[in-house]
């Protein structure tokens, strides 16, 4: 045994408090003694004694204090992230239990990428409630590096989004639901809306709302311009939300780069017109990302499997086109 694992064992046995885990948050949230008492309600003198009792548990120097305030050091900021994990399981809990007592069926915290908010999220969001109207369903729309840390932290319950590979680690489990193709859309009332056919030319040059940089779509989209000789766009707005794009269309006759069934979606709903552009590239698929060994409440779980049922019969669709 390590002597730092000697460490952590005994400090599995001690009496590491919930104050100090608070504490802990706060110093870090703050990153200074004074601020961090008056959110506790506590002296300053009595925040100080409460981290030193965590740093002897520890047997090691959590946070650097100075006159300009207090950052944590490479333990510190080890030791954060598992104050934060397990508050946010109590947390959960908590909310568990209320639900429970007050007949609700508990609480699921979901992050979702674009590709699929709109359509795969939503279904399930109805079969969800469709079975269980008093589960409440909290949504956090972003891209994945946003989205991960929440995850690990334990203020997310599972992410469903492309299985990006960059981002693939041993702390994750993921489950592929479906290929996702891509296509370029504008707004109905875009010049190029009506007519029978585009070329890479025509859009080289317009303004667009593209996916973040990192993103694989993003990548590939701009190879596709490489390919056929043209410089990617230069006017670009990148995000990762989906009002933002959807407004870039509407708002700022923006071309914008979605997923099929996205598209698809509204364009039915006349808020958009898939463009006649081949986009050949292959992505990666869409899918749910879980943290590997945690548990997970009741509702978690049935909205899994609501997420599943929802993908199986989109993979159907996606099929037949």
């Amino acid at each position: 045994m390590t002597k730092t694992d000697a460490r952590v064992e005994r400090l599995l046995r001690s009496n590491l408090k919930l104050k100090h885990l608070q504490l802990l948050l706060a110093l870090d949230q703050f990153r200074h003694l004074g601020r961090a008492s008056e959110y506790l309600s506590l002296t300053q003198p009595a925040v100080s004694k409460t981290l030193v009792e965590v740093e002897r548990l520890f047997d090691l120097p959590l946070f650097v204090r100075s006159t300009r305030g207090t950052e944590p050091t490479a333990y510190g900021a080890t030791v954060v992230r598992f104050a934060r994990s397990v508050l946010a399981d109590l947390e959960r809990t908590r909310e568990e239990l209320q639900a429970v007592a007050s007949g609700a069926a508990g609480r699921v915290r979901v992050g979702a990428m674009v590709v699929a908010t709109p359509v795969l999220l939503m279904q399930a969001v109805a079969v969800m409630k469709a079975r269980s109207a008093q589960t409440t369903l909290a949504v956090e729309e972003g891209d994945l590096t946003r989205l991960l840390p929440r995850l690990r932290e334990g203020e997310l319950d599972l992410l469903v989004s492309r299985l990006e590979p960059g981002y693939a680690a041993p702390d994750l489990e993921t489950e592929a639901f479906y290929a996702e193709a891509m296509c370029i859309v504008v707004a109905p009332q875009h010049p190029l809306a009506g007519r029978s056919r585009v070329r890479w030319a025509d859009l080289a040059g317009l303004p667009w709302v593209m996916p973040p940089a990192w993103a694989s779509s993003r990548i590939k989209l701009n190879q596709l311009f490489y390919k056929h000789r043209l410089q990617p766009p230069a006017d670009v707005i990148e995000t990762a939300s989906f009002l933002v794009t959807l407004s870039g269309l509407c708002d700022l006759g923006a071309v914008g780069f979605w997923a099929r069934s996205v598209a698809e979606h509204f364009a039915a709903m006349g808020l958009a017109k898939v463009l006649p552009v081949a986009v050949p590239i292959e992505l990666p698929p869409v899918g749910l990302i879980t943290l590997r060994g945690r548990l997970r409440a009741p509702a978690a779980e049935q909205f899994i499997g609501c997420l599943r049922e929802v993908a199986q019969a989109a993979a159907g669709r996606a099929a037949v086109r």
